[in-house]
C-alpha cells in the first residue's frame, strides 16, 4: 500500500467520530471503546503507516525482548483497598488547616438536600459523613450530591461561620 501520511492524517480528520470508529475497526480488527477523536486519528495512522512501511524487523524484535527479560519485575503484591465491612468507620490522620468559615470541631452542619437531613460532623482533621470521613466539605458535598460543589456554598457557610 502506498500511503502519503500527510494526506491520510487530513482525511482522518475530517472524519466523525463515528466514522472514526468504523475505520478502527476495520483496520485493528476489533472494535474501540474510545470516543476520543485525536487519540483514534493517531492509532488509526500508526497502524496504517506500519501496515503500509511493514513491522518491527526481526532484529528489533529480539532486542526488545532482551529488554523486556531484564526490566524490574514487581517483587511486592499490590496493596489491598478492600472497603472497610458494614458498620465500620475508615480511620484516617488528615492535616487540614483551619477556615475561618468553619465551625468548631464536634459541630454538626445540617442540610436539606432532596427531602434527606444531611448531617456532617467537623471534625479536627475532616469532616465525617455516613461513617466515612472526607478532607473538605466540598468531597462530602460530591458525596451526596454525585457532581462537584463547592462545600461552602452547599452547606451555606458565610464569613466566620454564619450561615447565609
Amino acid at each position: 500500500m502506498d500511503m502519503n501520511a500527510g494526506k491520510e492524517v487530513a482525511r482522518l480528520r475530517r472524519m466523525t467520530v463515528a466514522e472514526l470508529r468504523e475505520r478502527y475497526a476495520e483496520v485493528f480488527g476489533e472494535e474501540t471503546r474510545s470516543r476520543h477523536k485525536d487519540y483514534l486519528v493517531r492509532r488509526i495512522a500508526w497502524r496504517l503507516q506500519a501496515n503500509a512501511e511493514g513491522d518491527l524487523s526481526e532484529r528489533a524484535r529480539r532486542r526488545a525482548m532482551e529488554l523486556a527479560a531484564d526490566a524490574d519485575v514487581r517483587l511486592t503484591a499490590p496493596r489491598n483497598k478492600a472497603a472497610p465491612a458494614a458498620g465500620q468507620t475508615k480511620v484516617a490522620t488528615l492535616h487540614i488547616s483551619q477556615d475561618d468559615r468553619l465551625p468548631m470541631p464536634g459541630a454538626v452542619l445540617t442540610r436539606q438536600y432532596k427531602g434527606r437531613t444531611i448531617e456532617v460532623r467537623v471534625l479536627p482533621d475532616g469532616f465525617e459523613y455516613e461513617g466515612e470521613i472526607y478532607k473538605s466539605l466540598s468531597a462530602v458535598a460530591k458525596a451526596v450530591t454525585g457532581t462537584h460543589w463547592n462545600g461552602y456554598h452547599f452547606f451555606q457557610l458565610g464569613k466566620h461561620g454564619r450561615r447565609k
